[in-house]
């Protein structure tokens, strides 16, 4: 995994990740299309905490903008080439009377748990001491081999 993670901002993640004793996670279709051999230009980064105090941090030390959406609890950036978009881990559940999830933080499986399809769900640690880790908790990778 580690070779897919060569672009100097996955370094930058996971010396924050680190710093700041945060558990952060590429996941979703980046991750998806690593084992696709598809190139990703949109790479989604959940974290256990704060989504966008953590891409705050990030964009400071890129030194480049940042996009907060309050509503959603995600922001986003642009650095290199590449559209990052940061979220805190969260889980979703549903009134029967409505469409609308009531969203609460969460644990990462519970992030993975309301992601549309198990190759979704595939995710990548960027902690320091567990870089380039994949957690497969739903055989995304069967599913794919499928």
């Amino acid at each position: 995994m580690k070779q897919h993670l060569q672009h100097p901002v996955f370094k930058i993640l996971s010396k924050i990740g680190g710093e700041s004793n945060l558990q952060v996670y590429a996941i979703g279709g980046f991750v998806r299309d690593i084992f696709l051999g598809r190139p990703s230009k949109d790479i989604d980064i959940v974290l256990i905490g704060n989504g966008i105090a953590f891409a705050e941090a990030v964009a400071a030390k890129l030194k480049v903008k940042l996009a907060i959406f309050k509503n959603f609890g995600t922001a986003s950036l642009k650095y290199q080439g590449l559209e990052i978009e940061f979220v805190g881990a969260r889980k979703e559940s549903y009134r029967l009377d409505s469409r609308k999830p009531i969203v609460e933080n969460g644990t990462l499986e519970d992030d993975q748990k309301r992601r549309d399809f198990t190759i979704n769900a595939l995710a990548i640690s960027l902690h320091p001491d567990t870089f380039g880790q994949l957690l497969d908790p739903f055989e995304g990778i069967k599913d794919l081999e499928q």
